[in-house]
């Protein structure tokens, strides 16, 4: 086991509202944002890493939403 991710409902509301996307949206997002994190990405470690995380979520994100 990596480690635990925990989203917090009214965390992804309030950014759900504040970004305009739709709730679920948000939820994948934050989903997804937690395991790169758990397999060893940190954007803010560095620039390179930064981009390095956001392409790999740009890539992952449709395959999480397809299911």
């Amino acid at each position: 086991m990596l480690g635990d991710i925990v989203i917090s409902v009214d965390r992804a509301i309030h950014e759900s509202k504040e970004s305009n996307e739709p709730l679920e949206e948000t939820i994948y997002r934050l989903l997804l944002h937690g395991l790169l994190h758990l397999l060893g990405y940190d954007h803010e470690s560095s620039p390179g890493e930064a981009r390095r995380m956001e392409k790999e979520h740009g890539r992952l994100l449709p395959l999480l939403k397809e299911g």
